[in-house]
């Protein structure tokens, strides 16, 4: 239990919100169809033990092999997981070659046991622009895994909300000269086909680990009606215990999108 749950009023609220996250049940009808995760806090939990960056990764990576099992077997049908955003290629060189190193060499490994529990693994962002081996990969998982039902992993690398938005008016346009378009006829229903999501519904929730309570960058045109859910926990120690908990308090939301609850 962290810390700020010590206080007599903090340790009430920690064991309401553990409470909260058991009643969620496989095939509950409140729980969201879509789950968003901006993975944060790796460095920082690699640094408080005095620990590399490096294993901070590598333990975040163990967590999100955990709760994509855990949607799986609540019966979430898509999730998606900020895996490396168009900003950290700013990070240093040797941290940006060993997240390329670890995304290529956890997909050998996961790729089939995931395949077997009928995930499907795409992957969203420039793609095209990592490494040629990770990209060939990316390729091959996606290929693989392709028929699957149960549940539809989005890997987001190199991904960037701002930069989706742009690549999807490129195709747009290149659409509309090529079958004249009217512009007073594009809707936002045709805009939302050339989004890398295409074909999907939004996210209904979106969690952000460590503390930090912004998007970066991060689906922005998906997330306009998503409920936000911020937890200070640090991703490596995100159990599926607090996941139940943020999928309860989402339960509890009242989704509008814009409009009034009658009653």
């Amino acid at each position: 239990m962290k810390l700020s749950f010590l206080s007599p009023k903090g340790l009430l609220y920690g064991f309401r919100r553990k409470a909260a996250g058991q009643t969620i049940q496989p095939g509950d009808p409140g729980l969201p169809t879509h789950v968003a995760i901006i993975m944060d806090g790796n460095g920082r939990w690699a640094r408080k033990r005095n620990f590399p960056r490096t294993a901070g990764h590598e333990a975040g990576l163990q967590t999100a092999r955990v709760i994509t099992q855990e949607c799986a077997r609540l019966g979430i049908k898509y999730l998606t997981l900020y895996a490396f955003s168009t900003e950290n290629w700013k990070r240093p060189k040797q941290e940006v070659s060993f997240l390329m190193n670890l995304f290529y060499q956890s997909l050998q490994q996961v790729t089939s046991e995931l395949h077997d529990e009928d995930v499907r693994i795409r992957f969203i962002g420039n793609t095209d622009q990592l490494p040629p081996k990770l990209t060939a990969l990316l390729k091959q998982v996606e290929a693989q895994t392709a028929q699957n039902q149960r549940l539809t992993l989005n890997l987001a690398i190199n991904y960037g909300g701002r930069s989706e938005i742009v690549g999807a008016v490129r195709k747009m346009v290149q659409k509309a000269l090529e079958e004249r378009l009217e512009p007073e006829t594009i809707t936002e229903e045709q805009f939302a086909r050339f989004l890398l999501t295409t074909g999907q519904p939004d996210p209904d929730l979106l969690i952000r680990t460590s503390g930090e309570q912004r998007i970066s960058n991060f689906m922005l045109w998906q997330t306009a009606y998503t409920e936000l859910y911020f937890t200070s926990t640090l991703w490596p120690d995100f159990s599926p215990a607090e996941f139940r908990a943020a999928l309860a308090a989402y339960k509890t939301r009242s989704r509008r999108f814009g409009g009034i609850k009658e009653g």
